[in-house]
């Protein structure tokens, strides 16, 4: 079986998150993974706070976009968390949100360029190098970090065929979003090994899970977050890949309508079952392999907001 993870998309309050924090250091989960969405909570200070209470999970910074911060700062993030917490941070690039770069009128349209030079100037420096770089998107003149090199992870979210090909190709990892199907998952890596050149590129995905005494009632607790995502014109391939029947526009109207009766009504048992691990603890167990089985080295466990949700799945992990 592949490692677990847990996850925080910023929503958390405080205690919530601090009891994540609790919940997966005790009950063996790899890496914290700190999702950096604009307008919620700040990605690295929920890192410090994180790796201040744990002594032995890692904390992974996901996926922070050189569209909104420049790779410079980036990198000195990350080195510098790196510093006070040695060989206990990751780093995930990522385009971001949609939605979130519209707010702020960037255009998300054709990040490739710019994910390959952030990916280029931001390992140099974590490497010690001085970096003289002069891309279409990004310049660095002759400096380097003040910290001393440090071997952080660099992983890179994607999902487009280009941007897995060029995980495969610069990147240490590769991030599969929640909501993909194993047969998405199957079908991403495949792109991301075009690119690889026979190197060893990690493999992480989040996976919406909820563990309840039936199969519908764990189900409830991803119909919306599920509604939301699986709405997205980006989701057809997976939808099409998981044999699932959505009719996405429908859900659209009813999700922006915030009709949320109809819209969690369009999630079927059927839709979750494809889209997500659960149910009963031995049928989550069942799911979770069957990612791994798709070729994820790390199951990163998404939409849990309790803590005794994610003690239990990380239970049913472990059977």
């Amino acid at each position: 079986m592949s490692d677990i993870s847990i996850s925080s998309d910023g929503r958390d309050a405080p205690s919530e998150f601090n009891e994540k924090a609790a919940v997966g250091e005790a009950g063996g989960a790899s890496t914290f993974w700190i999702a950096n969405h604009l307008f919620l909570r700040d990605p690295v200070v929920l890192a410090t706070r994180a790796l201040s209470q744990t002594e032995r999970m890692s904390v992974a910074l996901m996926a922070v976009s050189p569209l909104t911060l420049h790779p410079v700062q980036i990198a000195m993030a990350a080195a510098t968390l790196d510093e006070a917490f040695p060989g206990r941070v990751k780093l995930c690039l990522g385009v971001g949100a949609p939605a979130d770069l519209k707010a702020l009128e960037i255009d998300g349209s054709r990040p490739l360029r710019a994910m390959r030079e952030a990916l280029r100037i931001i390992r140099a420096l974590l490497a010690g190098e001085t970096v003289n770089y002069h891309g279409e998107t990004f310049t660095v003149a002759s400096r380097r970090l003040v910290t001393e090199r440090r071997p952080v992870p660099l992983i890179l979210a994607a999902s487009g065929p280009q941007t897995l090909k060029l995980a495969g190709a610069e990147a240490d990892g590769v991030l599969i979003s929640a909501g993909s199907s194993v047969q998405f998952v199957e079908q991403t890596l495949k792109h991301v090994d075009e690119g690889t050149n026979g190197r060893k590129v990690r493999t992480h995905g989040l996976v919406y899970a909820a563990v309840g005494e039936s199969e519908s009632v764990a189900n409830d607790r991803l119909r919306r977050i599920l509604a939301i995502l699986l709405r997205g014109p980006h989701h057809r391939a997976n939808l099409d890949a998981a044999g699932s029947a959505l009719d996405q526009a429908a859900l659209n109207q009813a999700v922006v309508a915030e009709d949320w009766d109809r819209a969690q009504a369009m999630i079927t048992d059927d839709i979750v079952a494809r889209h997500a691990a659960s149910g009963p603890p031995a049928r989550v167990r069942e799911r979770l392999a069957a990612y791994h089985a798709a070729g994820l080295d790390e199951v990163i466990v998404a939409g849990a907001r309790d803590g005794d949700q994610i003690r239990k799945i990380l239970r049913s992990f472990k059977g």
